[in-house]
């Protein structure tokens, strides 16, 4: 299991443009995701799910990949907040 945290430097928060790339990155890899803010936890791969915790500008969250590319997984979804979601 690999944890990192990041935070969302996009003005906008996540919306439905950052929570489709997180998805769509995600989706690339065999390992599963999950995004942790606060105490409310939910799927990566889930569009619906990374909405639903409201990430706000400058909000903290948990990046936690579980399974056998969870290091690339990791890195890639860290990429996505450290750019912005710029791809």
């Amino acid at each position: 299991m690999v944890t990192r945290e990041v935070e969302v430097s996009n003005r906008a928060g996540i919306h439905a443009r950052p929570a489709a790339l997180i998805v769509t990155t995600a989706n690339k890899f065999k390992s599963d995701l999950f995004l942790e803010k606060d105490t409310m936890k939910v799927n990566g791969k889930s569009i619906m799910g990374i909405i639903t915790l409201g990430a706000a500008y400058k909000a903290r969250i948990t990046i936690i990949c579980e399974g056998p590319d969870e290091q690339e997984m990791a890195a890639a979804i860290e990429s996505l907040f450290a750019n912005r979601f710029e791809t």
